[in-house]
């Protein structure tokens, strides 16, 4: 495509949103990803000794995830992930007892209420002090709904503001902790409130099933890259793989966008890389205010992921994902529940996994085996036919303080914006956020 109307750089969940709603309003888009596939941090590769996809990090979606639910149904993968109707999973505490919490079909917050009532593994004084947090609550919904300020104090961090709304240790041992590594990728003691209070606020709206829990049921390339391909494509888009690309930046203009020697122009430029990619993307922006931004964007830090996937002889799950809270992995999963028999492997994910990223594979393997089977007797005497560690050392953005601030969608050179989770969209880096500042740049476009 030697004149699109909008280049796009990077293929992750940011671009392929930003470039699918673009070719929704009839843009002609080029995206240019410097890997060979599509989806950015969610994809799936295929492991070649089993024969079967694995996805190079696991990705629960949530009902709140309206950005997101609008996209895949845009590229034709709506039935691409499994959506509950209201929140409900299983957990196994450290002692190895299994309870399961649901939520009643009550009108929200109630029904977190009932289902925290409901709970087995919690004590009377953990159910009582449950309700202190309905004000919170409440608080955190009128920030979505009303736009209000979001009711945390400076710098104050999930676990203080847990603390401030009476939850008792056992409650966020059980529940807040796991919900606040998975939305934040981080501890609720080191991630900064703000963003967790405005997930809740997303979570109990109005609509009971914005809690509901969804699990992709495909490899993640067959879930956010492959249809939007297909769907760019089919609007007279292209997409190019292994594109190394530059933006070059003539003064406050971008010049041209040059990939491995061919420059390509468009009036408009949407820079979709995650932070730590930035300085490998801008050419002549050394100076000014786009200097400023590269720069501080050098320093932003990251938190890790790391995922072991088990091959096993036999041995069952009650459950398509089981939450193991105060362990290293706080989640495992079933992928034959997701993807049906032509998967056989279980992943246990360890999130703000900064702590044993370091590790060898066959000490994560031991540690993740260890965990899974002392939480699952099932699992205890079934053989191990193969193991897979994803590491993911740049897996999201820091939240914690004194982090520095995140850039908006449009920057100080006309035509060039900005597209990826760690934009500010005042959501933690999870695959909404992603899709939400791409849809952004796409209507600034517009």
């Amino acid at each position: 495509m030697t004149s699109p109307d909008v280049i796009v750089i990077g293929a992750g969940c940011a671009g392929l949103a930003a470039a699918s709603a673009l070719a929704e309003r009839g843009a002609r888009v080029l995206v240019l990803e410097a890997r060979g596939q599509l989806g950015g941090r969610a994809t799936a590769f295929l492991d070649r000794e089993s024969g079967e996809y694995v996805d190079n990090g696991q990705h629960v979606l949530m009902g709140c995830y309206h950005e997101t639910r609008r996209y895949l149904a845009r590229v034709g993968a709506a039935d691409a992930v499994q959506f509950q109707k209201r929140l409900a999973f299983t957990c196994v505490d450290k002692h190895g007892a299994i309870s399961r919490l649901e939520c009643p079909d009550w009108r929200p917050p109630l029904h977190l209420a009932g289902g925290l009532l409901r709970w087995k593994a919690l004590s009377w004084a953990d159910r009582l002090a449950a309700t202190r947090i309905t004000g919170g609550l409440k608080a955190a919904r009128r920030v979505i709904t009303h736009g209000e300020p979001v009711p945390v104090q400076p710098g104050e961090t999930v676990a203080a503001w847990l603390a401030r709304n009476g939850q008792t240790p056992r409650l966020i041992a059980l529940l807040w902790e796991p919900l606040a590594i998975a939305a934040l990728n981080q501890s609720a003691a080191q991630a900064l409130a703000e963003p967790f209070v405005r997930v809740l606020g997303q979570i109990f709206s109005d609509d009971r099933s914005d809690a509901a829990l969804g699990v992709p049921a495909r490899p993640l390339h067959q879930v956010f890259g492959e249809p939007a391909r297909a769907y760019l494509e089919a609007r007279g888009g292209q997409i190019k793989l292994d594109a190394l690309s530059r933006v070059v930046v003539a003064g406050d203009r971008v010049g041209y966008v040059d990939t491995r020697g061919t420059s390509v122009r468009a009036a408009n430029v949407i820079v979709a890389v995650p932070w730590f990619g930035l300085a490998g993307v801008l050419r002549g922006s050394e100076q000014g205010a786009l200097g400023e931004l590269v720069a501080r964007e050098a320093t932003r830090a990251s938190s890790s992921i790391v995922s072991v996937n088990l091959w096993l002889e036999r041995g069952t799950m009650p459950s398509p994902f089981v939450g193991l809270p105060e362990r290293t992995f706080q989640w495992m999963f079933d992928k034959r529940w997701a993807f049906g028999e032509t998967a056989s492997h279980f992943t246990l994910v360890a999130s703000d996994a900064d702590a044993v990223l370091r590790q060898s594979n066959d000490e994560l393997a031991d540690l993740a085996l260890a965990e899974a089977r002392d939480a699952l007797p099932d699992l205890r005497q079934a053989k191990v036919q193969r193991i897979r560690v994803v590491r993911e050392p740049n897996a999201t953005f820091s939240l914690a303080a004194g982090e520095p601030p995140r850039p908006g969608t449009r920057t100080a050179v006309d035509g060039l914006l900005l597209a990826g989770d760690w934009t500010a969209t005042g959501l933690p880096a999870t695959i909404e956020g992603a899709v939400v500042s791409g849809h952004a740049a796409a209507a600034a476009v517009a």
